[in-house]
């Protein structure tokens, strides 16, 4: 240790060793920084920075090396060897070149201890083959072994550390390495300089060609020249580049549609665009670097701008500040006659940027859509009021001419007579399946239309379905084939109705468009599902029929409308239903060569359900104990209505009381009892419902018993059958209706009639 200070303190000049640790510093930080800046760019942009860099390095270090040398007293006139001079240059730069290349190699630290070994290995390479460039006048120069080892594995010791620092620690892990670089370059040049021994020796002399000792001055004042004039030149292509790449972001700042400030960590703007003052323009003169973002508030309260903040002006503040504490998401703003959504974010610094965007437009076409959906709401409230109130007034004289002419049918006619009610009841019946069809039409598409999920004997309700219309195949001298494979003898879970509703309408299509030939409905069941094929050799239709056949109101051509009638929904609805099951329609014809519909559904099988033992036929009851007749109460505003229960009930020989409204039928009730009551829903002075909960209220009251109450009403939706069960009503029974169907329920409800009449006496 004493011979390194000794050589430190007596042999070295000390008014030139700063200079070279300045350089040597200078020229490490510089490299160092390249290197950094190397490992942060694009790979094709690195070409420059890795040439750079190991030339400044290499540059400084071998400078550093001979500004010292130029220190060191040895005593004797020295002189240097051109070629090992130059060579000890070229050594260092190309160890520079090859570490910083390991470096980037990504190899984890194992990498960059190879890469820092490197680099110490090139500057000892370096010392000492400049070391050998050294000629000396009357002296001999050797090395003290070891000195010259501790020299050498101290300096890479040092230089290994610089493997040890943070790879991303940016402008500490250079400065870190730069210290650790430039004391491992002075301990290694120092302590070998210290294990250098010179030996006396008069008869040596120094070569004609060494290289003189000025030149050497000024190939290192020519170097450390290079050197600054690289440094600068890099430095200023660094500034400028991150000059220029600020202007872009500056530039892309002020292109974006948002507003964009950016508050520094103590919440100072910074910097903003164009658009942030536009969105902001009441509080636009208040914007200023280091304006902080209360003070922006409060210029804004000042203008009164924020509606919500009226009355509140001190809360509303924290709340925002708050809320810009901690960011929850985009947030909508009333400022002035506007919107804006505010959107904070912090940065990793503790900053925030603030993003605004003006969505007036949006909230304004928010509302339209809104007033535009209240609009539709209440149009589809009116079109559902319409469609039942010309449900009801179609319904009532329709329940009218199909009772009437029901009736009738139980008169004794002569045959021409006969003919001519049939003829009513054909276009009855043909008025009442287009009504259903537009009932059901509607349903389907406001999404109303409930399918049932029972089981049912799938063989039989094909059957009951094709069996509708055998009788007018024949007539029409067509084959009329229904076959169901035994695989499809099964039951099945479903909605047997909404199936038979479909199959009748293929069927029925197919008959009245077949003259001659056959109609065939045959059903199979697989793995594959249901299957459902209704086949005729009608006149069948094109391919661009083909594509508008399932539209609504729609059928082959005008002809086909006026020769065989029809509203063009059948299919539409068939299809609709056939989707809701799960399943889908299709078809398959050509012109003339008949048609083809396919029926497919989800296979559900169910189990047979035990057959129930068969019960009598019922009659209507017309008298009670002691030869009392029944007494039927009905309401309705319609005298055809009434007249119509009227026809049918006068042959069971009961004793009818009719009513005009609601309030007559509550009366009629409190005055005497009844064993039925037939309430029409929708009747003047009191509707029907109204009309059944008095009742109830009354029997209640008074301890009665309770009377069942019929829904006999036009109005068939869903939503009136719920409506009637609410209110109190036993049974529903939908205009038109049928003489069988309006008998039977007479005949179920009046059951126990007698017995509760003389109860109730």
């Amino acid at each position: 240790m004493n011979t390194i200070l000794n050589c430190l303190v007596q042999q070295h000049d000390w008014r030139i060793l700063p200079f070279a640790l300045l350089v040597s510093v200078f020229s490490l930080l510089i490299a160092l920084s390249l290197f950094d800046r190397a490992r942060s760019v694009a790979r094709r942009s690195r070409r420059v920075y890795l040439i750079a860099a190991p030339l400044v390095a290499g540059l400084g270090v071998w400078s550093t090396h001979f500004i010292a040398m130029k220190a060191y007293d040895v005593g004797v006139p020295v002189r240097y060897e051109v070629w090992e001079t130059g060579g000890s240059l070229l050594i260092v730069v190309f160890a520079f070149y090859i570490a910083m290349h390991l470096a980037l190699a990504e190899a984890g630290r194992i990498g960059r201890i190879v890469a820092a070994l490197t680099c110490g290995l090139g500057v000892a390479a370096m010392h000492f083959l400049g070391m050998g460039a050294l000629r000396l006048s009357g002296a001999v120069l050797s090395w003290n072994a070891p000195l010259v080892v501790l020299a050498v594995v101290g300096g890479l010791a040092l230089v290994g550390a610089m493997a040890f620092l943070p790879w991303r620690g940016g402008i500490k892990r250079v400065i870190g390495a730069t210290a650790l670089g430039a004391l491992s370059v002075c301990w290694l040049h120092f302590v070998a300089m210290s294990a250098v021994v010179i030996t006396p020796t008069p008869g040596v002399l120094l070569p004609v060609a060494a290289f003189a000792e000025t030149a050497l001055t000024v190939w290192i004042g020519a170097s450390v020249g290079l050197l600054v004039v690289i440094a600068a030149f890099l430095t200023a292509m660094v500034w400028w580049s991150r000059h220029s790449a600020l202007g872009q972001l500056r530039e892309a700042i002020e292109a974006m549609p948002d507003g964009l400030g950016f508050y520094d960590a103590d919440d100072r703007l910074a910097i903003w665009n164009q658009r942030y003052a536009d969105v902001n323009p009441e509080v636009a003169s208040a914007l200023k670097v280091g304006v902080t973002f209360r003070e922006i508030l409060e210029a804004g309260l000042k203008a009164d701008i924020y509606p919500c903040a009226r009355g509140r002006e001190q809360a509303w503040i924290a709340e925002r500040m708050a809320n810009r504490r901690r960011p929850q998401g985009a947030m909508e703003q009333n400022v002035g006659d506007r919107w804006l959504r505010v959107q904070d974010r912090r940065t990793a610094e503790k900053g925030t940027v603030t993003v605004c965007s003006d969505i007036t437009d949006m909230k304004r076409d928010a509302q339209a859509l809104a007033e535009a959906r209240d609009a539709a709401d209440a149009a589809n409230r009116a079109k559902s009021q319409f469609l039942a109130n010309m449900s009801h007034e179609i319904r009532t004289p329709l329940n009218g001419v199909i009772g009437v002419a029901q009736a009738l049918a139980r008169t004794n006619l002569d045959e021409q007579q006969r003919e001519m009610l049939d003829l009513i009841h054909s276009s009855s019946r043909t008025l009442q399946t287009l009504l259903s069809d537009i009932l059901d039409l509607a349903r389907v598409g406001s999404g109303r239309l409930e399918l049932g999920d029972e089981p049912f004997d799938l063989a039989r309700a094909t059957e009951e379905a094709a069996q509708l219309y055998a009788a007018a195949a024949r007539d029409k001298g067509l084959q009329f084939v229904v076959e169901v494979s035994p695989e499809a003898r099964i039951w099945v879970h479903g909605d047997a109705v909404r199936l038979k509703q479909i199959l009748t309408n293929l069927v029925s299509n197919a008959v009245k468009f077949t003259a001659a030939g056959f109609v065939s409905l045959t059903v199979d069941a697989g793995p594959q599902g249901l299957r459902f094929v209704v086949q005729d050799t009608g006149i069948g239709f094109d391919a661009e029929t083909r594509e508008r056949l399932f539209s609504r109101f729609e059928q082959a051509d005008g002809d086909i409308t006026r020769r065989f009638g029809g509203s063009g929904l059948g299919l539409a609805i068939s299809q609709e239903l056939a989707a809701m099951m799960g399943g889908g329609l299709g078809c398959e014809s050509e012109p003339g060569g008949g048609a083809a519909f396919i029926l497919t559904l989800p296979l559900r099988p169910a189990e047979a359900p035990v057959a129930p033992t068969a019960a009598p036929p019922v009659e209507v009851p017309s008298s009670g104990e002691g030869g009392r007749r029944l007494r039927i109460l009905v309401a309705d505003d319609h005298p055809t209505n009434r007249r119509v229960v009227e026809l049918i009930l006068d042959q069971a020989s009961v004793e009818l009381v009719a009513v005009e409204d609601g309030a007559q039928a509550v009366e009629a009730c409190r005055a005497s009892a009844f064993d039925l009551v037939l309430m029409d829903m929708q009747m003047p002075v009191m509707d029907g419902l109204t009309a059944t909960r008095e009742i109830r209220l009354h029997e209640v009251a008074m301890g009665m018993a309770r009377t069942p109450i019929v829904m006999l009403t036009a109005n068939a939706l869903p939503e009136h059958i719920a409506a009637g069960m609410d209110a109190g009503a036993d049974r529903h029974l939908a205009k038109p209706f049928s003489i069988e169907a309006l008998l039977a329920m007479v005949a179920e409800l009046t059951a126990d009639a007698p017995q509760a009449a003389s109860a109730a006496a």
